[in-house]
């Protein structure tokens, strides 16, 4: 058996993601918050790019609906050639601006002290807000107001450092008194000091005591409020009155009375310290009425505009020799193709965006119209044919991406969701099924809530077939609770 050596010609097609179709697809699914801050990197680190001003006149953009034919807008596709030239993309800029650094000082006027901005635009709220200080931080600033000898406050700090978000104590005293080396009775006697600390109900080990701390910190008087706490916790979640009742041996309006003053406690004291982040929903589609028609408008405010610096394209184009001019135009070159690609995938991006939300409006038509009932099913694969696109490009659009419509403040994924038949054969949206369970649900009668077997018919009866353990499903999605815990004997 010969073993020889051959060449071979093979054709073959690949598909590959050139870096600038993976800085396409990375854009279209950012949220326009972490949109801005990639932008920010980018023109610090790129110098031929630079952001418009708003007080600058920008040229008017391609309406992004209108397609050059044999040209599909997918992201998924080969990589084209720009269509346009780079100037007519990038706009006029030069680096070299003057300032007219007196009117812009006289432009400005004082808000506060610290803080000052320009006429007409908002307040910087980095610079008037203050940080809140969290739950430790307040129980330490009591704990040092406290008259705690050296020991105590050693214990106290320790006891503090161990309380959860929620206010509760996570260690037992046995294990304080092994941890600073002190005694179980010592440990006992700092933590009554600190349970009795603001706000009410700190340092509790279980619910029990985390209750019963309120109820004496705002002298309760009501002596079946600590027997509910003490004996009953169990049936008050279940809402089990009458036994609590027969129990006590007092009335069921004695026991409302008594747990309408448990309801006024707090379960979890310290979650009022807790930082929570709030992320303010700037939309990136309008979609606005005008007679019997919707216009989509993509939202052009503090979006980021982006143009080539002339300054340094003006040195690309100088022709007198300069020592070190090759190694400083390969540099300049390189950078310029980079600014011209987040240029263009920029662009790409709102053009995408705007055809994803035109099919949405299309085929949900019947919602903008005449609401939540008459949402229709609607899945990635729909929008994808109907725009040319790949389904996953469609994933990426809807990603972090908002609509504010007549309807309301929506995520574009809120108008994809799965069918269900109904009995005359048509297909209704999951989304509606649930606005029908809440809207059921709504209506029951509080002392005889409607168990998900009675949801089950009475859906049965509009057409609507689906299990009980799909009725179910959908409540707990929704956050409404099961038939006992929503009974409320007295209304």
């Amino acid at each position: 058996m010969a073993f020889e050596i051959k060449q071979s010609l093979k054709l073959a097609q690949q598909l590959i993601m050139t870096p600038q179709l993976q800085q396409a697809i990375k854009l279209l699914q950012l949220s326009r918050l972490e949109l801005a801050e990639v932008i920010s990197q980018a023109v610090e680190a790129n110098p031929l790019l630079e952001e418009v001003r708003q007080e600058e006149e920008w040229p008017q953009e391609e309406e992004w609906s209108r397609e050059e034919p044999g040209e599909p807008c997918s992201l998924e596709g080969e990589d084209r050639k720009p269509r346009q030239r780079l100037e007519e993309i990038t706009g006029q800029g030069d680096g070299r601006e003057e300032y007219d650094w007196q009117s812009y000082f006289e432009d400005r006027i004082t808000v506060s002290p610290r803080t000052e901005t320009r006429e007409g635009d908002p307040p910087n709220w980095d610079n008037l807000l203050s940080a809140k200080p969290s739950l430790t931080d307040h129980l330490m600033w009591q704990l040092k107001l406290s008259n705690f000898p050296g020991e105590e406050m050693k214990v106290g700090e320790y006891i503090i450092g161990n309380i959860n978000g929620d206010g509760y104590l996570e260690e037992t005293l046995e294990s304080i008194g092994q941890a600073v080396n002190c005694e179980v009775a010592l440990a006992q006697e700092v933590l009554k000091k600190i349970q009795n600390f603001d706000p009410p109900g700190i340092a509790a080990r279980s619910l029990a005591e985390c209750l019963l701390l309120q109820a004496e910190a705002v002298a309760i008087e009501n002596p079946h409020v600590r027997e509910i706490i003490n004996h009953h916790l169990k049936h008050l979640e279940n809402k089990n009155f009458r036994i609590i009742a027969k129990s006590l041996g007092i009335t069921l309006e004695e026991v409302m009375e008594a747990v309408s003053l448990i309801r006024g406690m707090d379960p979890k004291p310290g979650e009022i310290y807790n930082e929570e982040r709030i992320e303010a929903i700037i939309p990136d589609v309008y979609v606005l009425r005008v007679g019997d028609e919707y216009k989509i408008h993509l939202n052009e405010d503090n979006y980021p505009r982006l143009r080539i610096s002339a300054y340094y394209r003006d040195l690309l184009s100088m022709k007198r020799p300069v020592r070190g001019a090759d190694a400083s135009k390969k540099y300049l070159r390189e950078n310029l193709q980079s600014a011209s690609w987040i240029i263009k995938s920029l662009q790409q991006r709102q053009k995408t965006i705007y055809r994803v939300a035109e099919s949405i409006l299309k085929f949900q038509r019947d919602f903008f119209d005449r609401g939540i009932n008459h949402l229709r099913p609607l899945v990635l694969r729909d929008v994808a044919q109907d725009v040319e696109m790949h389904e996953s490009t469609v994933s990426r659009v809807v990603t972090n991406k908002y609509m504010q419509s007549p309807r309301g403040l929506f995520e574009l994924k809120y108008f994809f969701s799965s069918s269900l038949q109904k009995s005359n054969g048509d297909s209704i949206a999951s989304k509606s099924v649930k606005e029908e369970i809440r809207k059921i649900i709504s209506q029951e009668n509080p002392a005889k809530p409607l168990r998900d077997q009675e949801i089950e018919k009475i859906l049965k009866s509009q057409g609507i077939s689906i299990a009980r353990r799909t009725v179910a499903k959908y409540r707990e999605m929704m956050g409404i609770l099961p038939t006992p815990k929503r009974k409320n004997p007295i209304v």
